[in-house]
């Protein structure tokens, strides 16, 4: 008798109330997000990864944009939640820049940059502000007396908009400064360059 393919067996659909729904749909997103970028993130993949037809994905977070669009602010919140775990750390040892840069360029890493950028491209904006207002406002503390608050959110945006751009140009970037090889390829170089210059531009105190 000849063997033809195994189908996969789907996951069980479960009931689940509104709120458990959409969370286990922006997660199973996120993972999605995280395995393959944005073109993996795909209405009938979150499907059926949580067990749920493309109707009931649909009914709860709106057609693929709307998905992206709540993807991209359930990453910030993500972010949020990271960077009161470091800020917390700050507070019990003192501020070390490389491990806040690192704890941020993990989440991007994630496919939130990649996320982020090309629904900017499709001309989706967020009217939300002030996500990395903590990190602001943990930077300015320890800088010295009467200096610019401007200067450190605009040091805190360039480095967002860096780590934002790293996944999808940073290789490139490097590359057409002159790095080659595995110099070009590693961002883990690029991630202490980033936190020795926001050590040097504010003037900030504690460890690198």
């Amino acid at each position: 008798m000849s063997q033809g393919k195994v189908s996969p067996v789907p996951t069980p659909r479960v009931r689940r109330s509104p709120d458990e729904s959409r969370r286990v749909i922006l997660d199973a997103a996120a993972a999605l997000l995280a395995e393959g970028g944005v073109a993996a993130v795909q209405v009938r993949a979150v499907a059926a990864r949580v067990g749920m037809t493309d109707a009931g994905v649909t009914h709860h977070l709106g057609n693929r944009e709307q998905l992206l669009a709540e993807l991209l602010r359930h990453g910030g919140r993500r972010v949020r939640t990271a960077l009161d775990d470091v800020l917390a750390a700050w507070l019990e040892r003192g501020a070390d820049l490389l491990e806040l840069v690192e704890s941020l360029e993990s989440v991007y890493r994630r496919g939130y940059g990649e996320l982020a950028v090309a629904l900017h491209a499709a001309g989706w904006r967020d009217t939300g502000a002030g996500m990395l207002d903590p990190v602001v406002d943990a930077l300015h503390r320890l800088r010295p007396p009467g200096s610019s608050v401007d200067d450190t959110r605009l040091a805190v945006a360039a480095l967002h908009q860096a780590m934002a751009t790293e996944s999808l140009y940073g290789e490139a970037f490097r590359r057409s400064a002159g790095m080659a090889g595995t110099a070009a390829l590693d961002p883990s170089a690029q991630v202490r360059w980033w936190a020795r210059q926001l050590h040097l531009t504010l003037g900030v105190d504690g460890p690198l």
